[in-house]
């Protein structure tokens, strides 16, 4: 809070001030107005609206089948419900990786119909210029290493990445120029413990895990997993705060029995 008593605004400079004091970070996906209204006022840090929508929100498989239409669509919903947070948008599969040119085409179109605060993009130095370029036009860009979901069928499933030398040594390479090329904050998904600490500790951006670890600087988890929304497949990485789908059919099955037995509306809900 301020001195004013108002909320402190997430940018990039809190942010990288959060590192410095050694201040975790707090990220949640979410995907709509209701829910990012509630994760803002909960006091999260970052909202991630995440090209795994596909998965827990419109049912795909993976993350490849999601749009820029789809990606805009959400994120304005997740801006219009947003006061504090800093939002960041994924950029859906193949809409950075053709050239540099229409990366930037697309994080700006992103970011001009979206409302959101910066984009993230998957990889490391084969995106390095696409980094540079999107972060010249005054766009703050997010990376992303490790069990990086749009390559799935590249990396062989959803595995843990960087448990042989030669990877994480790649690893922390691509580390090390996806921050010079200018991004801000870098995730760091299914990767071992120590690797993503020594990949925290050696660089000036903070580092966020989803897999990886207490010893980055903050966490990042998909709402519906945390809150037993998603059961389709459920990471080993994730802990489950509520179990909402068990409470919500429970509900539910109430209401279709209390219509069917005409017990709802009752007098207190029917109008005289």
């Amino acid at each position: 809070m301020s001195k004013e008593g108002k909320l402190n605004k997430i940018n990039l400079s809190v942010i990288r001030d959060m590192k410095s004091r050694n201040e975790k970070i707090a990220m949640i996906t979410a995907y709509d107005y209701p829910t990012a209204k509630i994760v803002d006022e909960a006091g999260v840090d970052i909202i991630l609206v995440g090209d795994s929508l596909g998965m827990v929100v419109l049912g795909y498989d993976s993350t490849l089948p999601v749009t820029m239409e789809d990606m805009i669509h959400h994120t304005k919903a997740a801006v219009r419900g947003t006061e504090r947070a800093m939002v960041i948008v994924d950029m859906p599969f193949m809409s950075y990786q053709v050239s540099c040119e229409e990366a930037l085409q697309n994080a700006g179109r992103l970011m001009k119909e979206s409302g959101a605060h910066g984009v993230k993009l998957e990889g490391g130095r084969e995106i390095a210029d696409t980094i540079r370029k999107i972060v010249a036009a005054g766009i703050p860009v997010m990376a992303h290493l490790g069990l990086t979901p749009q390559s799935v069928h590249q990396l062989g499933g959803y595995k843990v990445q960087g448990k042989k030398e030669p990877e994480a040594k790649r690893m922390m390479e691509d580390a090390a120029i996806v921050q010079e090329a200018g991004a801000f904050l870098l995730i760091l998904e299914c990767v071992p413990v120590k690797l993503a600490f020594e990949i925290t500790a050696s660089l000036d951006i903070p580092t966020v895990g989803i897999g990886a670890g207490v010893g980055c600087d903050g966490q990042v988890l998909v709402l519906h997993d945390m809150l037993g929304f998603y059961d389709r497949f459920v990471p080993k990485f994730v802990k489950k705060y509520a179990a909402l789908s068990d409470n919500v059919r429970s509900a539910v099955n109430q209401y279709v029995k209390e219509v069917k037995e005409s017990t709802f509306p009752d007098d207190a809900h029917s109008f005289r």
